[in-house]
């Protein structure tokens, strides 16, 4: 099983905890730009209520000859404009003449000092001298405040000012706004993060689930069931892969097993015959003409076990990357033409050969004895394919080499295994000994001459196994 790791966490919990910090820095930047707006916002308004108050004001106490007076109700009308603003505390009213002298005055914080007389003091000069209508001010303790001035006309000519002073934080109390923006990023989020955890929680399942059997899987239990269904193609494409996979490493599986123990025979068998061919001559039951036959028989068989040590060595060696390769400009013409020639003198039976290579010569950077290697796999392999009578053609061009042999190809079920190591068709095994790792070995020494070989095509009338070269970058 899995090993442990306090450094790791579930995908489930990684998506979800990242989402919600990422969601909730959101929300507190969006809640901190809405609240800037409400209140910038709510300011705006206000004080355009306020102006209107001011403007109101200044038409009710102008009277038919110029004068400013009260009427019974003005105290009621000012009550009245301050509810439905809805403020806190009720705005302070000023009302002076054109020279800044309050002849009336009512405080909003403490609601006392409604009264109109003289002797209420006079109005900064420099409130009212100042073109703006609204303006922001500190008062003596500090606190924020704005004044909304409007004049007092009669006949085109001004008579006086009405103020309405209101503090700042009166003018934007918006906690009722706030509320609802709270209630409404925080449903928000709650949907967000429900959203994000059931669909985590949809995606890791069917992960987890490969998680798992892939743990079955390298603890050597091929039999898994994968129940997990989804409708995304790439996790969709996962659980499909990683079926075929088992399936596939299942059936390796049990042909590893049985190419062990067909190795295992391989190499016993020829032991075994040495065995029992020197017991023979040394116990003196066979002399003479016989006697030398045994031992030429046992040499041969020691001569096969070399070559399948030799092999095994030899593969491991390439597989590890210890194998020395000593490229140089070759002639492919000539040297396709000569490994082909050199092979077939050395075959027994009779059978046809041919190498076709272009006019022109062909020229390439390559290991002139590695290539020999997998030429020489490539054609016993076809030798081993072919009948009495049978062919082979190698073909020689820029970008490949081809090796077709007309013998009774390769079978379909076989074709997808034939490049794994120690796999041997089920006619190469009565046909021919081996450890089966001449494909996979020839297939290794390509890759390091920048080459791919891979079956072309194989069916009764014979196989074609190619040697591409790579596009020089």
């Amino acid at each position: 099983m899995f090993m442990k790791n306090n450094k790791r966490t579930t995908l489930l919990r990684y998506w979800t905890t990242r989402y919600l910090f990422t969601l909730v820095i959101g929300l507190i930047l969006l809640a901190a730009g809405s609240m800037w707006w409400i209140r910038q916002t709510t300011l705006e308004n206000r004080l355009n209520l306020l102006q209107y108050v001011a403007v109101e004001t200044a038409d009710r106490v102008v009277q038919q000859d110029g004068g400013i007076e009260f009427d019974p109700f003005f105290n009621r009308m000012l009550e009245e404009r301050a509810k439905l603003l809805e403020f806190k505390f009720d705005p302070q009213v000023f009302i002076s003449d054109l020279n800044g002298q309050i002849l009336y005055k009512k405080s909003g914080r403490m609601q006392r000092n409604n009264q109109a007389g003289p002797n209420l003091g006079t109005l900064p000069a420099d409130l009212l001298e100042n073109q703006k209508n609204v303006q922001k001010l500190k008062t003596q303790d500090g606190q924020a405040v704005y004044a909304v001035k409007s004049e007092i006309s009669f006949d085109n000519n001004q008579v006086g000012w009405v103020v309405v002073v209101q503090s700042a934080d009166d003018l934007t109390n918006v906690n009722q706004e706030y509320s609802l923006l709270f209630i409404m990023l925080t449903g928000l989020g709650l949907l967000g993060w429900s959203v994000i955890y059931f669909l985590s929680r949809k995606i890791s399942k069917p992960i987890q689930e490969v998680a798992q059997a892939a743990s079955k899987v390298s603890e050597g239990d091929y039999k898994i069931e994968l129940k997990a269904r989804a409708n995304e193609e790439e996790i969709h494409n996962l659980i499909i892969s990683f079926k075929e996979m088992t399936e596939r490493l299942m059936h390796l599986e049990k042909l590893r097993a049985e190419l062990l123990a067909g190795v295992t025979h391989d190499l016993k068998t020829p032991v075994t015959s040495i065995s029992g061919l020197i017991q023979a001559v040394r116990d003196d039951v066979v002399s003479g003409e016989e006697k030398e036959e045994f031992l030429d028989i046992s040499l041969k068989e020691v001569s096969r076990l070399q070559k399948m040590i030799e092999d095994l060595l030899d593969f491991n060696s390439l597989s590890s990357g210890a194998f020395s390769f000593r490229p140089e400009n070759c002639d492919m013409n000539k040297l396709v033409q000569d490994i082909v020639r050199q092979w077939a003198l050395a075959q027994k039976g009779h059978f046809h050969y041919r190498v076709e290579v272009p006019s022109e010569t062909i020229c390439r950077s390559t290991d002139p004895y590695r290539l020999q290697q997998i030429m020489i796999n490539l054609l016993n392999n076809a030798y081993h394919a072919i009948d009495e009578d049978g062919s082979i053609t190698v073909i020689l061009s820029e970008k490949f080499i081809e090796v077709h042999d007309t013998g009774s190809g390769v079978a379909e079920e076989e074709q997808p295994y034939i490049f794994e190591r120690f796999y041997r068709g089920e006619q190469k095994k009565l046909k021919v000994r081996g450890l089966g790792l001449g494909l996979p070995f020839s297939k290794l020494l390509a890759g390091a001459l920048h080459a791919n070989l891979f079956l072309k095509e194989s069916s009764a009338k014979g196989s074609t196994f190619t040697i591409m070269w790579e596009e020089e970058g």
